[in-house]
């Protein structure tokens, strides 16, 4: 049967669709056969393919079934996600920190290995020049010093107060002592020391003494 002889969209129905579809008909009884034959297959495959895939359903329920995870079962998998969630982040905090470690390690490494400069530095800036060239030089150098103070200074690096300060073995490394002052305060500094990041990384070389304060004050 051609398409010309076909109406479109004339799968049969029930009630008033089924009166419908007959006015539809061809008027040629043969025509109307094979008309009727082909909507008959054409509503047999489809009814094979709701069949196939309610079966595959139902398959797919039954292994669902079949293979369902008692609750006791399932809470202790959940449980052990849990944990395995739990470790993963714990180790991802711990990496986080370690590196972080890592690079202050790093970082003071590099600050410590360039306190010898600084030193050199400062014995430049304190000698006392005698003439203009001498003047000059020692500006330089002293612009010099204080670029590498202020870079320093951003990763943390902060000098030991020294002189006029109470003596504090945290910080201070007594070279000298004058006698055994009762209330030893930092009377000189041989050498500066630092603090990175508020941890003490090279205790000042000072001298100490009697506090001048506390002694007239106990006079």
């Amino acid at each position: 049967m051609t398409d010309e002889t076909r109406p479109t969209d004339m799968a049969p129905v029930a009630g008033e669709g089924a009166d419908e579809f007959a006015r539809m008909l061809p008027d040629d009884p043969a025509a109307a056969r094979d008309l009727l034959l082909e909507e008959l297959a054409i509503a047999r495959t489809d009814a094979r393919t709701y069949l196939e895939d309610l079966q595959k359903v139902t398959a797919d329920f039954d292994d669902f079934r079949a293979n369902a995870v008692p609750q006791d079962e399932a809470q202790e998998y959940l449980d052990d996600l849990r944990r395995v969630a739990a470790d993963f982040e714990n180790f991802r905090k711990r990496t986080q920190r370690e590196m972080a470690e890592n690079v202050e390690r790093a970082s003071q490494r590099v600050v410590v290995g360039l306190l010898p400069v600084l030193d050199s530095f400062d014995l430049a800036v304190a000698h006392e020049p005698h003439t203009d060239s001498e003047a000059k030089l020692l500006g330089g150098v002293n612009g010099t010093r204080q670029q590498l103070l202020d870079a320093l200074g951003q990763e943390g690096l902060e000098a030991i107060p020294t002189v006029g300060e109470p003596f504090d073995p945290e910080v201070h490394e007594a070279v000298t002592m004058d006698g055994t002052p009762e209330h030893p305060v930092v009377v000189g500094e041989m050498r500066r020391g630092y603090t990175l990041r508020g941890r003490t990384i090279r205790a000042a070389l000072v001298a100490v003494g009697e506090d001048p304060v506390q002694e007239g004050d106990d006079g």
